[in-house]
């Protein structure tokens, strides 16, 4: 049957108070870490979930676990740093104030079968992973030649080609498996971040990275095919994988091969809390990783306006500055040096790394402003003295007999990926540029404070479960709340 509501939000806090008091009367019995996370969770409105998942459950058979409360106890398992659903259940029995703070009766605790029945109704599909378990043996990932770099693309699509694709896909988030995951997410937790002033839905500057997230110590696979029983043993057939969404690929940080997904994420780069997720092969390059995740954001968020993406050197393709250009979003891209630069511009000058025009003499230029009517940015000899109120030219070999010296204009349009506005060399650029970085913490604190990979699952619908569980923490713990001893006082009536 329907799951039996066990009431608002404030039920649930009332439940919570009246059982603390009776198991827990002396607050110092409780670390003050376990303090932030029951005040967080006490403040913590999950009643939307009842209302999301509804229509999962049947009218018929015995009462289930409100889903509200289910989720609350998975996410409370996270915080807790249990990684494990069987452990969590035990825990759940053992542990007065986890069953408390999920909104259970102590001694009347859901089984590990309970929790993944939940998980179940979390994920829009029949089949737990995202393809098939036969495919063909995909192109292998190889070792870059220096320490710390990633490994080259094998993607055989470029993304010259991808993007146009994807720019025209819709995407509708009913046909995701994790629209339900998405839902809650974005009902429950980002959309009260920007309610709070955290996110600034009308004016979002992403910063994205990818990082790897390992689901296994080996790729396991076996062959359908009776070609090794041939005497053929290295044939191209189609093999059966039992993580079919996953493969093998490089690691820069760790500087080894591994087995699982490549997450990329999608950061607000102001606040450092996630937007949105995508999971992708572990051999899946950032450049095509970065397109895969945006275009499903924008069409998941079509109220979020991006007015900035900052993003490393793997993103430095021109078809990123063209497509930016005509969205009126602002790239900040660092350059890969791959892309090259043109050798000489206005027939003498040449461009360095930066996008700065350097003169014959080997001199920077001096950037004096931007023309946007004429689309364009204007650079100065930079040898143009004004000492004692006189103007004149300081440098050994003058390549103007004007006044102020060489003026050189750069146009946006002959080159938007060398010449971009800002310009690399300016301050604004590196401030904003700086900020990138953002999405390297939010990764960080997933996969080292939140244990992201201490999952250990094996389908793509228990690793999103996990991934959801972890990105709506990180926006619970951004929420301002009260001090604890304030709180305790409230709470229970106790003096701090």
């Amino acid at each position: 049957m329907l799951p039996v509501n066990c009431g608002s939000h404030a039920d649930y806090q009332n439940l919570v108070v009246e059982n603390l008091r009776k198991y827990y009367p002396n607050p110092d019995l409780l670390a003050r870490s376990t303090w932030d996370i029951i005040e967080r969770f006490w403040h913590l409105d999950l009643s939307d979930t009842d209302t999301l998942l509804t229509h999962k459950y049947s009218k018929f058979g015995p009462a289930p676990r409100t889903p509200s409360c289910m989720q609350r106890s998975y996410l409370l398992s996270i915080d807790f740093k249990v990684s494990s659903i069987t452990e969590w259940a035990a825990q759940l029995k053992m542990n007065p104030l986890f069953a408390i703070l999920s909104g259970f009766q102590v001694g009347d605790t859901p089984g590990v079968g309970t929790f993944y029945d939940f998980m179940k109704r979390l994920w829009d599909s029949d089949d737990p992973h995202m393809t098939s378990h036969i495919h063909p043996l995909k192109a292998k990932v190889k070792k870059p030649d220096a320490k710390g770099e990633k490994a080259a693309s094998v993607e055989k699509v470029t993304v010259a080609e991808l993007l146009p694709q994807l720019e025209k896909t819709a995407f509708p988030l009913n046909d995701q498996p994790y629209a339900s995951l998405f839902k809650i997410y974005q009902k429950e937790f980002l959309d009260v971040s920007v309610e709070k002033g955290l996110i600034h839905k009308d004016s979002l500057a992403l910063a994205a990275d990818g990082t790897p997230v390992v689901t296994s110590h080996r790729e396991r696979k076996k062959r359908i095919c009776k070609c090794k029983e041939n005497g053929i043993n290295d044939c191209s057939c189609d093999r059966y994988f039992s993580q079919p969404d996953c493969d093998i690929g490089w690691d820069s940080s760790r500087d080894c091969f591994y087995h699982g997904y490549d997450l990329y994420m999608l950061v607000d780069s102001q606040s450092d809390l996630p937007v949105f997720p995508h999971y992708s092969y572990a051999s899946k390059h950032d450049s095509h990783g970065f397109l895969q995740a945006f275009f499903r954001m924008r069409a998941f968020l079509p109220d979020y306006k991006v007015s900035k993406v900052l993003l490393d050197s793997a993103h430095d393709a021109m078809p990123y500055y063209q497509y930016f250009k005509r969205q009126n979003i602002t790239p900040f891209i660092d350059l890969n040096g791959k892309g090259g630069r043109p050798l000489v511009y206005k027939n003498d000058f040449t461009i360095d790394k930066d996008g700065v025009p350097v003169c014959p003499s080997g001199h920077r230029m001096r950037r004096d402003g931007i023309e946007v009517a004429k689309g364009r940015m204007k650079f100065k000899c930079p040898k143009i003295s004004h000492t004692g109120g006189c103007i004149s030219c300081t440098c050994d070999k003058p390549c103007s007999k004007a006044k102020y010296g060489r003026t050189v204009h750069l146009i946006l349009n002959d080159n938007p990926r060398l010449f971009n506005n800002p310009p690399r060399s300016s301050k604004e650029w590196k401030l904003e540029y700086n900020a990138r970085t953002s999405a390297e913490r939010s990764n960080k604190r997933e996969k080292l404070d939140f244990k992201l990979e201490d999952g250990r699952h094996r389908s793509t619908k228990m690793w999103y479960c996990r991934l959801y569980g972890i990105m709506m923490l990180q926006h619970l713990d951004a929420w301002e709340m009260p001090s604890v001893e304030a709180f305790q006082k409230s709470l229970l009536g106790l003096a701090a």
